[in-house]
């Protein structure tokens, strides 16, 4: 039976304050004193106030010793509470024997490391600055040691080389910290708590941080021993380093925001000169690059200039005014609330000229600021950003571009949705499963799902929410109510930044990216990082640079005299689109139609392909966290003839993208004209035609012509649907294609040698089997594949060849869609049928050929009918070039500066003066 103990507290800070509230709602308990710091100033210690609110006697002792001997009147008020048990969460002073065996039962301590190791003040600092593997915390019984007495518990994590001090604390030393604490009492209470004998090999006994001689950056050190230093200080205090300008004068800074890099030096950059650091700094573009004794370089993200801290990048950027000065009513409504906020923590008046930290603010009061503003306002601050703008004007208005531009939130801030974990790639990546509507994840109206199913495995992965009309309705709701609020408040320069905040995040978290979308759609995880991944960021990056530069034209026409009449355009958003993407290639085909549309200015919903749509889910996330508003990107999963259908008849979509099949296509554009005759754009089919002529490079045409079949398992919209190979070539072009397939690599596309894996699902799987029974039963010649590859589970379809193909064959006129090369042969003598052979299809969407006769190059480019012409390569496609079809592979451009018109209408403004 547990013990009716009486508990004396002794210490300071919210993580006291935690275990107070904690041990508050133990029945056994009673918290008869609590012990702690002076006020400074006006400001009372957090733990004081928590005592007070619940009535507990509070002491508050300046010392409890002096010249090593307990002050009487102290240990009166001490013995005065009666405790049975001592609690020492955090305690900055020294405390005598006779308070720490005051107690029945003694003191139990909290110390922020594993003892004996790090024993000290600086406990948490001295585990990162050592570049230990683990990190954790001891509760232990006080003894008249610094640290040594016997311990009752252990914890620890394992230190991720993105941890700080800060992070440490807050993700596991703070949290896990306090939870232990009770776990602590509780088993003093029932008598099971042990006292464990510290052993004295392998302990240390560090140096206070909190001493400024302690600081100081050792620069005569390895990058990864600077980048340790730096972290075990960050954000509070910070690693002092001296600068020394060129006029002789010196300046101390601190140093945050480390980590190792890899480039090498940068080739631009302004050099910088650091006491201690025998080689030259560098101010660059992503910061302040340092060299270390052993040729590596750790890079300093930001740097702290007397109270303030910059990014080091700009450290020899003129100083820019960043203040706001058109403030609305409603916005200088919001700036007295942040003032009584600022006034409540400081305990003074506050004014546009108050200096946070000059004015006695210390970490805490940084924590307990952007807690406050968190709430009232609903911005995710973070503490960092109160260090670069401690001027209250400079903090009042990042509070109000915040709540213009809509909230950010950081890479470690964890959003609440419901996810599956998908354990691939030496990863673990949390994946949202539920419908991102308004800027929430929401579950599917009754619950609906999706069987999500690997390819490499055919074993489920998990099941994600399928949306409705009924969901598509909503989001349409939201995008438009987004389109005429909050997105139209923002600037077309914000527009381009929160597009390239987005791009810089998946930039950031691109092998997690590349991961899902190898495991879900079975892209081969090399391709699906440079493709996939990489041509997304790109495409981000590149509508990014157009929001600001979308404009009309003046027009000059005839006036009505004796009046003049200006006539101009204006280019502008639609409204609410939707977007229809296929499963080939999940997260491109979102960013090439989604760039375009938001750059232009509108909001959207799209439905991603129901076999894999879990990259566009987790980009849905990503937007959050760029600062996207609610409502303006809305992500829903679902079936096409329940949610697709939905986003084609929704009369409040004034514009529909869509990449598919071309009987969809067809279905797309007839629902588009009944609902309300809405916009849209079709990149539909293709069989694109890939002619090599004799005069070719042979190397170059077989590596390419392989490409041009068999690039991410020939599901490839401009994939080279049936190749002509001049006779005098073809058989030895056969052999060599032959000779490569043999040692193609097929497998496990997350495994880096692999260069062809399984087919998206089952349907497409068993489409492809018929697809080669039918060119067989027609009198193709199966040169090579055709068929499942033996003793691979999974979708893994073999790369096939068919020769001796003619005209008239099934194979011949419709797209496969997967890694099967058609070969027809012909005479160089004849072009002319050559080239109507070519466009004797009702597809027209790529093609390409190879030889060194420029003279046929463009003849063949002006008289093919498709939208994109290679010569002498294949598949090289750019953000910045138009890619679309003719005839029946649809009409409209995506990429380029002709995507944006998809995306934009002209009104025409006459103005007579």
């Amino acid at each position: 039976m547990a013990l009716k103990m009486r508990i004396a507290i002794i210490g300071q800070s919210n993580f006291a304050a935690d275990v107070l509230e904690l041990l508050l709602d133990r029945p056994n308990i009673q918290i008869v004193g609590v012990f702690t710091i002076p006020d400074r100033g006006s400001r009372e210690d957090i733990l004081a106030t928590t005592a007070i609110i619940h009535n507990i006697p509070v002491f508050k002792f300046a010392c409890w010793r002096r010249k090593g001997v307990a002050l009487p009147e102290v240990l009166e008020q001490y013995k005065s509470v009666g405790a049975t048990l001592n609690v020492l969460p955090f305690c900055s002073q020294f405390i005598p024997m006779e308070v720490i065996d005051g107690a029945l039962l003694g003191s139990i301590c909290y110390h922020p490391s594993i003892l004996p190791r790090h024993r000290g003040a600086s406990a948490i600092s001295w585990t990162l600055i050592e570049g230990d593997e683990v990190a954790g915390f001891s509760i232990f019984w006080a003894d008249d040691g610094l640290d040594t007495g016997p311990l009752l518990l252990t914890r620890q994590t394992n230190l991720e080389p993105t941890d700080t001090l800060d992070t440490i604390y807050k993700r596991f030393l703070y949290p896990e910290g306090v939870k232990a604490m009770g776990v602590a009492v509780d088993m003093v209470a029932s008598g099971v708590a042990p006292k464990i004998i510290q052993t004295e090999v392998g302990a240390t006994y560090d140096p206070a941080m909190f001493k400024t001689e302690n600081q100081v950056i050792n620069l005569q050190a390895t990058a990864e021993k600077i980048w340790n230093f730096v972290r075990g200080l960050d954000s509070v205090p910070g690693a002092i380093a001296t600068v020394l300008h060129e006029n002789g004068t010196e300046e101390q800074i601190r140093l945050f925001g480390a980590h190792l890099y890899s480039a090498g030096p940068v080739s631009k950059g302004k050099f910088l000169r650091l006491r201690g650091l025998t080689k030259t700094a560098w101010i660059h573009s992503g910061g302040l690059l340092i060299e270390g004794t052993d040729g590596a370089f750790v890079n300093i993200r930001r740097i702290k200039r007397g109270t303030k801290v910059i990014n080091a990048s700009e450290w020899f950027k003129q100083a820019e005014d960043q203040s706001i000065t058109d403030f609305s009513e409603d916005e200088l409504v919001k700036r007295s609330l942040v003032a009584g906020i600022w006034k409540a923590i400081l305990k003074e008046d506050v004014d546009s000229s108050t200096d946070f930290f000059a004015s006695g603010a210390g970490s805490m009061d940084v924590v307990r600021l952007v807690e406050e503003v968190k709430e009232t306002f609903d911005v995710p601050l973070q503490n960092e950003q109160v260090f670069m703008a401690p001027v209250f004007e400079e903090f009042f208005s990042l509070l109000v571009r915040f709540l213009r531009q809509g909230s950010a939130y950081s890479d470690d801030q964890q959003l609440n949705f419901q996810a599956f974990t998908l354990k691939a790639n030496k990863r673990e990546i949390r994946v949202p499963t539920q419908l991102f509507i308004n800027g929430e994840f929401v579950d599917a109206d009754s619950q609906r799902t999706l069987e999500i199913v690997n390819p490499t495995n055919e074993e489920v992965l998990c099941r994600v929410a399928c949306a409705s009309a009924t969901d598509v309705d909503k989001a349409v709701q939201a995008a438009h109510s987004a389109f005429y609020g909050s997105w139209r408040q923002i600037t077309p320069r914000q527009r381009g930044q929160l597009m390239l905040n987005l791009a810089d995040l998946m930039e950031r978290n691109k092998e997690e990216l590349a991961t899902i979308e190898s495991v879900d759609s079975g892209a081969v995880y090399t391709l699906a990082l440079k493709t996939h991944v990489g041509m997304s960021i790109e495409a981000w990056r590149y509508f990014a640079g157009w929001c600001d530069k979308i404009q009309g034209n003046t027009i000059p026409v005839n006036p009505a005299r004796p009046n003049n009449v200006l006539t101009f355009t204006r280019k502008e958003p639609i409204g609410v689109c939707g977007l229809i993407t296929p499963w080939n290639y999940p997260l491109m085909m979102l960013s090439w139609k989604m760039a375009a549309c938001i750059a232009a200015g509108n909001t959207c919903l799209i439905k991603p392909a129901q076999t894999c749509p879990l990259t566009a889910l987790k980009f849905a996330e990503l937007t959050v966290r760029a600062g996207f508003p609610p409502g303006v990107i809305n992500v829903l999963p679902g079936k096409g003839s329940d949610a697709g259908q939905a986003v084609a008849d929704h009369e409040l979509v004034r514009k529909l993208g869509f990449t598919g099949s071309t009987p969809i296509g067809k279905h797309i554009m007839k629902s588009c004209a009944d609902s309300n005759l809405k916009k849209c754009s079709l990149e539909l089919g293709g069989k694109s035609p890939l002619i090599i002529f004799a005069d070719c490079d042979m190397d170059k045409a077989v590596r390419h012509g392989m490409s041009s079949v068999f690039f991410n398992k020939g599901e490839n919209c401009i994939a080279a649907g049936r190749l002509f190979v001049e006779d005098r070539i073809h058989d030895e072009f056969i052999r060599r294609v032959l000779k490569d397939l043999r040692t193609m690599t097929i497998g496990d596309p997350l495994d880096r040698s692999t260069a062809h894996g399984p087919q998206n699902h089952k349907a497409h799987f068993d489409k492809l089997l018929e697809f080669c029974r039918r060119g067989v039963d027609e009198g193709a010649k199966l040169v090579y594949g055709g068929c499942r590859v033996p003793h691979l589970k999974g979708y893994f379809f073999t790369p096939t060849v068919f020769t001796n193909v003619t005209d008239d064959m099934f194979i011949a006129q419709e797209e496969s869609f997967g890694p099967i090369m058609i070969i027809s042969k012909f005479n160089g003598s004849d072009v002319d049928s050559l080239m109507q052979r070519a466009n004797r299809t009702e597809y027209g969407l790529a093609s390409g050929v190879f030889t060194k006769d420029i003279g046929k190059a463009l003849n063949f480019a002006d008289r093919i009918e498709a939208g994109t012409v290679f010569v002498n390569l294949y598949n090289k496609t750019d953000v910045a070039a138009p890619f679309g079809g003719f005839k029946q592979s649809g009409y409209g451009k995506d990429l380029g500066q002709e995507a944006l018109n998809e995306y934009l209408k002209t009104k025409c403004v006459t103005v007579e003066y």
